[in-house]
């Protein structure tokens, strides 16, 4: 079963990108980056698998090196994105006195988040 959010997350930073809006599409690429890491098991978590005698961590055969991933449920990619609004939101508060535009275009990519959960009835 395809991953809505972030099949939506992905064809978003598409449009944006297509569109030249920057502030939109480093929001999107983060908010990916962020549901990325929050898949990824911590070290002392991941399966050990075979290596070499002669390379220190070499791992041996096709996908031997591939991490193992945790499994999100759409609850927790809700809460990942809802974090990443949230420090978006506080990027803008910091960010207007010293620096406005910066400001607004944290708010920009903050708005298309949300507008992304309202897509699919998940925004709070």
């Amino acid at each position: 079963m395809a991953d809505t959010l972030t099949d939506l997350l992905r064809d978003e930073l598409l449009l944006a990108r297509r569109a030249g809006d920057r502030a939109v599409a480093a929001a999107l690429r983060t908010t990916l980056a962020a549901l990325s890491n929050a898949e990824a098991l911590p070290v002392d978590e991941r399966p050990v698998s075979g290596g070499s005698e002669h390379i220190a961590g070499a791992r041996l055969g096709v996908g031997a090196a591939e991490a193992a991933r945790r499994e999100l449920t759409d609850a927790d990619r809700h809460r990942v994105v809802r974090a990443e609004i949230a420090s978006l939101e506080d990027a803008a508060r910091i960010y207007d006195g010293p620096d406005p535009g910066r400001a607004e275009e944290a708010r920009r990519g903050a708005i298309r988040l949300v507008g992304i959960l309202d897509q699919l009835g998940t925004a709070q």
